[in-house]
């Protein structure tokens, strides 16, 4: 199950959503929804603890 990274809504019955590596590290697997996306939420990487938009 794939949540958003930023707001932990579950994603993959929703459209529009993104899932990239951390921009940093490239370890961790980051998981936006649309929403967020929008409003510009952070996320944090759980691996090195980078604050991303």
């Amino acid at each position: 199950m794939k949540v958003c990274s930023s707001c932990g809504v579950k994603v993959e019955t929703m459209d529009n959503w993104v899932e990239f590596h951390c921009p940093s590290c490239g370890k961790t697997t980051i998981v936006r929804c649309s929403r967020c996306r929008k409003l510009g939420n952070t996320y944090e990487c759980e691996s090195c603890g980078v604050i991303g938009p």
